[in-house]
C-alpha cells in the first residue's frame, strides 16, 4: 500500500512547507449529503461512550478577520437566542440517542463564544450541564475567546462554571500586523484582555499568534512572541496565515497590501524563518514542543477521565459542529461566504427534534481512512506514533500496511525505532505538508471537487 501522493517523502523537502493545516482527518470540504440519513442511536449503537469529547460551536463574531475560514456570522444580534433555543434542542435529543455515555472534555469554540453576553454563556454552559451531566468544574473545560468581547462579566460567568482554560486570539501584538491580516484591533485592547484573564484567575491561559504577515519578519514576529511571554502563559499556539477563498485577505489576493507581492516560495522562506525564530525562542523560555503549533509551559490537566483524540468519539452540538461516530463523521453543511454561513444557520435553527437525531451529512471513513487517521492525529505530535499502539488496534504492524512511512525516516524527517515513529524538528515544521501527503487519493477528490460557498 502506498501513501496518497505516490511520491517519496523526500518530496515533501522539495515541496512546500506549508500545504495546509491538516487540525482534523477528513476535512469537512470532504463531507457530502449522506446517501442514507443514519439515525444517531444506530450511529453510536456499538461505539465506546465512556470518553467523549463535548463540543459547543457558537458561530458569531463581532468582526470578521481577513484571514478567517471558519463557520461564522458576523451579524449574530438578535440571533444568539433562537441559536441558543435549537442548541438546547439539539443537546437534548442527542443525549437521549446515545444512551449511557460520560463526557471526559469539553469545549465552546466558534466563532466567538464570548460575543455572546454573560447571561447568555451562562445559560449554554448551564444547559450542557443539564443535558449531557458535563460541567467545567467536573471534566476539563475550554472556552475560546477574543480581545473585544473579553470581559469581566463574562469571564466571572465562565470560573463561576469551572473553566479552567481559555484560549485568546491575539495573532499579533502589533498594530500595523493585525492591519496586515485584516484584523483592526489595538494593542492596548489586547493588554486589557489578557489582564482579564489573569484576574479572574483563570488556570490556564493560551496566547494564539499568527505568523507571516505582510512585512512581518522574525524580528518583529519576536516582539510579539516577548510580549505574549509577558504574561506567563501557560500554553502558546504559533499558526502560520494562510491566504483562503472567500476570506478577506483571498478577496484581496494575497497576504501582502501592496503589488510587490512574493511567490509562494518566498512567503514560504519567510514564514518558516519566522517560525523558527519563534520555536526557539519558546524553547529557551522553558515550553516544550507539543506539536508543530503547540508550546506548554505546564503540563497538561491530568484531572478527569481519559481521552485520546485518536481513538474516542466527539460529539457536536451546534451548526458548524463535526461529530466523530466511529466510521462515521457528520456535521452540518459547510460554509465560508456570510450568505452561505446565513443560510445553514437559519436551517439549523428551524430543525425540529427528528432531524436533530440523525446524521445527514458527513462522510464515511473506509480502513484505509481509519488507519490514515490514526497515524495524522499521533504523527503530528511531537510525542510520535507508538508503533504497538497502532499494531494493537488495527492488527498489522505499521509498516506492513503503509511502508511509504519509512521514507519520512530516510529523508530525515522523522526517526524509527522499535517502539515509535516519530517526527524530527524538520518534520515537525514540515507538519503542514505531511498532513497532506498522506490524505487518500479519494479524500484529496472529494475536496478538491466540494463547491466552497
Amino acid at each position: 500500500m502506498t501513501t496518497g501522493t505516490r511520491t517519496g517523502a523526500a518530496a515533501i523537502l522539495a515541496g512546500t512547507v506549508y500545504g495546509g493545516y491538516q487540525y482534523a482527518y477528513p476535512h469537512k470540504t470532504a463531507y457530502r449529503p449522506l446517501a442514507r440519513p443514519v439515525p444517531l442511536s444506530e450511529a453510536w449503537a456499538e461505539e465506546p461512550k465512556d470518553g467523549l469529547f463535548l463540543y459547543a460551536h457558537v458561530p458569531f463574531c463581532a468582526m470578521r478577520c481577513g484571514f478567517c475560514n471558519l463557520f461564522t456570522l458576523t451579524r449574530g444580534e438578535g440571533q444568539v437566542g433562537p441559536y441558543l433555543d435549537a442548541l438546547r434542542l439539539q443537546a437534548e435529543t442527542v443525549a437521549a440517542s446515545l444512551g449511557r455515555f460520560r463526557v471526559a472534555r469539553m469545549a465552546l469554540g466558534g466563532g466567538t463564544p464570548t460575543f455572546l453576553e454573560a447571561a447568555a454563556l451562562d445559560r449554554l454552559l448551564g444547559g450542557l450541564g443539564e443535558t449531557f451531566g458535563a460541567t467545567p468544574s467536573t471534566v476539563p473545560a475550554s472556552v475560546e475567546t477574543a480581545p473585544g468581547t473579553t470581559t469581566p462579566e463574562r469571564l466571572a460567568v465562565l470560573r463561576a462554571h469551572g473553566v479552567e482554560r481559555v484560549s485568546i486570539g491575539v495573532e499579533s501584538f502589533r498594530d500595523d500586523e493585525v492591519r496586515a491580516m485584516g484584523r483592526p484591533q489595538a494593542r492596548r485592547t489586547v493588554e486589557a484582555a489578557l489582564g482579564a484573564i489573569r484576574d479572574a484567575g483563570v488556570p490556564v491561559l493560551n496566547i494564539d499568534l499568527i505568523y507571516g504577515a505582510a512585512g512581518q519578519t522574525p524580528a518583529s514576529f519576536l516582539d510579539s512572541v516577548e510580549a505574549a511571554l509577558a504574561w506567563a502563559p501557560e500554553e502558546i499556539f504559533l499558526y502560520p496565515l494562510y491566504v483562503r477563498p472567500l476570506t478577506g485577505l483571498g478577496r484581496r489576493g494575497g497576504a501582502v497590501e501592496d503589488d510587490r507581492a512574493e511567490d509562494d516560495r518566498t512567503w514560504d522562506r519567510r514564514r518558516l524563518a519566522i517560525y523558527r525564530a519563534a520555536r526557539d525562542r519558546l524553547r529557551a523560555a522553558g515550553y516544550a514542543q507539543i506539536s508543530m503549533r503547540m508550546f506548554r509551559r505546564a503540563p497538561e490537566a491530568a484531572w478527569g477521565p481519559a481521552y485520546d483524540c485518536a481513538r474516542d468519539g466527539m460529539v457536536g452540538l451546534g451548526a458548524g459542529a463535526r461529530s466523530y461516530a466511529g466510521d462515521l463523521h457528520y456535521s452540518t453543511p459547510f460554509a465560508v461566504g456570510q450568505r452561505g454561513v446565513a443560510e445553514i444557520v437559519a436551517d439549523y435553527v428551524a430543525r425540529d427534534a427528528s432531524r436533530h437525531a440523525r446524521a445527514d451529512y458527513g462522510v464515511w471513513l473506509d480502513a484505509e481512512d481509519r488507519r490514515r487517521r490514526f497515524v495524522l492525529m499521533h504523527l503530528l505530535q511531537a510525542a510520535g506514533l507508538p508503533l504497538r499502539a497502532y499494531a494493537d488496534r488495527f492488527g498489522a504492524p505499521l509498516l506492513d500496511d503503509l511502508p511509504d512511512l519509512a521514507d519520512l525516516a530516510a529523508a530525515g524527517l522523522a526517526t524509527l525505532d522499535a517502539e515509535r515513529l516519530a517526527l524530527t524538528e524538520g518534520g515537525l515544521e514540515r507538519s503542514d505538508a505531511i498532513g497532506p501527503w498522506l490524505q487518500t487519493a479519494g479524500v484529496r477528490e472529494r475536496m478538491r471537487a466540494f463547491a466552497l460557498r
